[in-house]
């Protein structure tokens, strides 16, 4: 297990994870990285860890250049266990007196991570660590996505250690973005964004106006998950995607999103996707349990309009469909249209309560909803069609330049 040299003297000496396949409930079909590096210089630096159970390939790769004992400092950009997990074994090995540097937040998270006597050296924004021949400067990034999260920034050469931003999990031998397919790696990119960053969207654009204001001239970024961006067009490509993913701006595509019990919410749904498609809207139709939560997020992200459908069941939502409300309203996505639909057999709660969750999103409801008894009619399908076509209008309206 070599380490990769992504400059002169700094090394990738993360770990690859390529069995996971859940994180936290965000699907991982390919598997993810914990990225750390190594820094040779007069203080040689470790920038972040990896996951307890992959500390060994962490070990081998920095024993390939070094004797970890040798590690002057840690930097510790974000204190969550997949990259601060193998800490304690580290500092064991390296010596326990020796600093680990964090953000103020960070120094109260690690402490009770691990409750022992970790030299822990809280630093301030804007602070900077002479390492030699270079220097770290510390950026807060609080709240991206920690309240502890910060960048350390290479001032000379331009290498910013980004944490948990501009990453992918995305797991893959390839360590840089000219070394991989472009759309491909963008969609992790997206992917990642809309199920952890969304929810501070704010604050991610105020940190992009930000780095503007400072002048940093990067060269690279190197996040804790992912590829690293070394390539102008790469490193442009997701700074401006992020600006784009931040601002939330509404585009002319809709999702139709249902589940169905007997298939008569599945009927209503497709006549609705029909007529919006027939306006010349980009439209997806999503059976709930045929997608992953967190692939239907990345759907959310950049449409313009959200249709759910469910059927009523117990006086309530059918369950999968609670599920995706309630991990949308928590990543927050702002700036949407919304309209609810569906069959029942009883009592027909569903419709009510979708429009109610999509209410408390600040979603703008442009139809009181479509329910229906049992099988739905000709004349149903023919409202739900004219829905579609509403949304569609609605969305054409919206998204109107100037």
């Amino acid at each position: 297990m070599k380490p990769i040299e992504i400059t002169k003297d700094i090394y990738w000496v993360g770990a690859i994870d390529w069995n996971i396949r859940d994180f936290h409930g965000y699907s991982v079909y390919e598997g993810t990285t914990y990225n750390a590096f190594l820094i040779l210089d007069e203080k040689v630096t470790l920038i972040d860890t990896v996951k307890e159970k992959l500390k060994y390939q962490l070990v081998e790769r920095i024993s390939h250049l070094i004797d970890p004992k040798r590690i002057d400092y840690v930097i510790s950009n974000h204190t969550e266990m997949d990259h601060s997990g193998a800490l304690e074994e580290v500092m064991e090995l390296i010596g326990r007196e020796k600093p680990v540097y964090c953000s103020q937040m960070g120094k109260k998270n690690l402490s009770m991570h691990f409750y022992s006597n970790l030299n822990l050296v809280a630093v301030k924004d804007g602070e900077e660590l002479s390492l030699g021949k270079r220097k770290i400067r510390f950026i807060e990034t609080r709240m991206l996505h920690w309240p502890d999260s910060m960048f350390s920034y290479l001032v000379d050469e331009g290498i910013l250690f980004s944490s948990d931003a501009f990453g992918q999990h995305y797991a893959s031998y390839e360590r840089f973005d000219d070394q991989v397919d472009e759309f491909m790696i963008m969609f992790h990119a997206k992917k990642y964004y809309a199920n952890i960053l969304l929810p501070y969207a704010p604050l991610v654009l105020k940190l992009l106006n930000r780095i503007d204001e400072m002048g940093l001239k990067i060269s690279m970024i190197c996040p804790d998950h992912g590829i690293i961006w070394r390539t102008k067009k790469g490193i442009s490509n997701m700074l401006n995607a992020y600006k784009e993913w931040s601002e939330q701006k509404p585009k002319r595509k809709a999702l139709v999103i249902y589940d169905t019990m007997w298939h008569s919410t599945e009927k209503m749904a497709e006549a609705i996707v029909e007529a919006i498609g027939e306006e010349g809207i980009s439209v997806k139709l999503i059976n709930i349990r045929k997608w992953h939560r967190s692939d239907i997020m990345t759907e959310v992200l950049d449409s313009g309009a959200i249709l759910i459908g469910s059927p009523t069941i117990n006086n309530g939502l059918f369950p999968t469909v609670s599920d995706i409300l309630t991990y949308m309203k928590g990543l927050r996505p702002k700036n949407k249209i919304g309209a609810a639909f569906g069959s029942y057999g009883w009592s027909g709660e569903a419709v009510k309560l979708i429009n109610k969750e999509l209410e408390e999103m600040k979603f703008e409801i442009i139809d009181p909803g479509i329910r229906f008894q049992f099988v739905p009619e000709k004349e149903i399908l023919s409202k739900c069609r004219e829905l579609g076509k509403r949304v569609a209008d609605a969305l054409k309206e919206k998204t109107k330049e100037g």
